[in-house]
């Protein structure tokens, strides 16, 4: 049997893993609702994916991330939380006007972690390891300005808007780029970009700001050697040829917002998905029995000697049943 770090690779190669690897994404609100079950579901179907420390590393944050109330991150984002074990919303930008600009606070105390720390940790493990940092540009400028400030920004691309993203991006690269240089298998960015059925901008605009900050994350992992791994909600249908032109080796989309089959039929064998299972209706709602319908009907339309990823999210209104379903599966698929 591969190791979980052998499987991994060997799923992002299409080398013919052992086995489909796993990487089950538990929230808080999942482990107060259901601690016995998620305990179960761990024992049962262990990840073979694990979170680098950040040891040393003190942010400058207060409050609790997923408690109720009020949580202020290390850029200066105000977060209000009105349900526990869930992330809440911005409510407070850090950038109210562009008056502001000058006064943002870059959390570069960010940078400070123990790399032999990490790397010890590397070498101990036999989990594919992935570095703890995850840029996410796009949404850190709705943080810092307010989603619905960002959209009017977007309109008028004032140069404003140019330096706060070139001060975001280039705060990322400094991250990522002391990240590649530990023993880490990958490194991972994220951005939410799809509603529905649709992007949240224009596939045009989106090419011409974001992209080629996509580019630059892809290229520096791949220059140390590293794999890379991109979250994004929705639906993105739209630029998965562009990921996949930038070189992603891994993309991680709510797959059941979309068309699977056409995705199999166009992009099946040139890039892994790392999931995922839909999380709106299947997971909350489901029976055991589509659950197996659905994660069946990924492996026939995507998996390739490779390239699936048994990635899940059990999160708020997930029932542990329907999650424990997934791995089942999987297991018996391949």
């Amino acid at each position: 049997m591969d190791s979980s770090r052998t499987l991994v690779y060997k799923a992002l190669e299409f080398d013919s893993p052992s086995r489909v690897p796993r990487d089950l994404w538990i929230l808080p609100w999942a482990r107060m609702h259901y601690p016995l079950q998620v305990d179960e579901l761990l024992a049962r179907y262990p990840s073979d994916f694990a979170g680098a420390p950040a040891v040393g590393r003190q942010l400058r944050t207060q409050g609790d991330e997923y408690g109720v109330g009020v949580f202020i991150d290390e850029w200066g984002c105000v977060f209000h939380n009105m349900q526990a074990g869930v992330i809440g919303e911005v409510k407070q930008a850090a950038i109210p006007t562009w008056d502001a600009l000058d006064s943002l606070h870059i959390p570069t105390e960010r940078f400070s972690f123990d790399r032999e720390a990490v790397n010890a940790f590397c070498r101990a493990s036999d989990k594919f390891v992935m570095a703890a940092c995850c840029p996410r540009p796009f949404e850190r400028l709705q943080f810092l300005r307010g989603s619905e400030q960002l959209y009017y920004d977007l309109g008028e691309q004032l140069p404003e808007l140019d330096e706060l993203l070139r001060r975001v991006h280039g705060f990322y690269l400094q991250e990522m780029a002391l990240w590649a240089d530990t023993e880490v298998d990958a490194l991972t960015f994220m951005d939410d970009w799809g509603a529905q059925n649709r992007l949240l901008i224009s596939p045009r605009q989106w090419r011409k700001l974001f992209k080629p900050l996509y580019k630059e994350y892809i290229d520096l992992a791949h220059a140390h050697g590293k794999k890379i791994f991109m979250h994004s909600d929705g639906f993105t249908q739209d630029i998965i040829p562009d990921l996949l032109e930038l070189g992603l080796d891994a993309l991680n989309t709510q797959l059941f917002t979309m068309d699977i089959e056409a995705l199999g039929q166009k992009h099946r064998g040139k890039i892994t998905f790392w999931g995922e299972i839909d999380r709106q209706n299947l997971l909350p709602f489901g029976t055991p029995a589509e659950v197996e319908a659905a994660v069946t009907r990924v492996y026939n339309a995507l998996y390739c000697e490779g390239g699936c990823i048994a990635q899940c999210e059990f999160s708020a209104g997930g029932r542990p049943e329907n999650v424990m379903k997934v791995y089942e599966t999987w297991d018996k698929l391949v």
